[in-house]
């Protein structure tokens, strides 16, 4: 029960301005120092971004944005072998694995008003290199096929372009997903809180910007 509260807590107030208060950008101005910070009041900028711009333009703007962040590894970066850093974190830190560049991507979409069933976080694996990855795919319609951000490229392209990516499963606010079938939606097989991760990252994201 209490998973399920954080998700529609997260569902109903996602989509609300993003705003950045004095004690958490003094937090990090002390943790981080200002380079930080001012990569923080950018992403705030862009995520309440409210002129009449295209979803295509969003997802182009969000993307450039968190690509420019130094890729490292959670063992690297939290010495740990798996860890989900909140988009605060990875922009504070400026530096993430493919987990953190998905994850800031979806919750900035949110927040620039991209609904929840267009988005989805998406497990793949990384044929070339062959390991697990993470992308984010957005679904122009229901039925579409996904155009894909990565942080592995900058362009933005549709799944039957990305060949080099094997979809495992997806999530997002509303729901779980086993994908198998590259630019395919996939089977429904649960609710998000099934996954440990994704429920504590909720929790420490709003803690964060309390």
């Amino acid at each position: 029960m209490y998973k399920r509260v954080v998700i529609i807590f997260f569902i109903t107030t996602c989509a609300s301005a993003l705003d950045l208060n004095s004690k958490v950008l003094d937090f990090i101005d002390q943790r981080f120092g200002q380079d930080a910070v001012s990569r923080l009041q950018q992403w705030e900028r862009i995520a309440n971004y409210k002129q009449n711009i295209t979803h295509q333009q969003k997802l182009k703007l969000v993307n450039q944005f968190f690509n420019r962040v130094k890729f490292v590894s959670d063992q690297e970066q939290w010495n740990k072998e798996d860890y989900w850093a909140t988009p605060l974190e990875f922009l504070a830190t400026n530096a993430g694995d493919c987990e953190d560049f998905s994850i800031a991507k979806y919750f900035t979409l949110r927040e620039m008003g991209i609904p929840d069933d267009m988005i989805k976080i998406t497990y793949v694996k990384a044929l070339e290199l062959n390991q697990a990855h993470m992308v984010l795919a957005y679904y122009p319609t229901p039925d579409a096929e996904p155009l894909i951000l990565d942080n592995l490229i900058n362009e933005i392209k549709p799944a039957g372009q990305r060949t080099d990516l094997a979809p495992v499963y997806s999530f997002n606010g509303e729901g779980l997903w086993l994908s198998k079938i590259r630019g395919q939606e996939g089977k429904r097989i649960g609710n998000a809180d099934k996954l440990e991760s994704w429920v504590e990252l909720l929790n420490r994201h709003y803690k964060l910007l309390k």
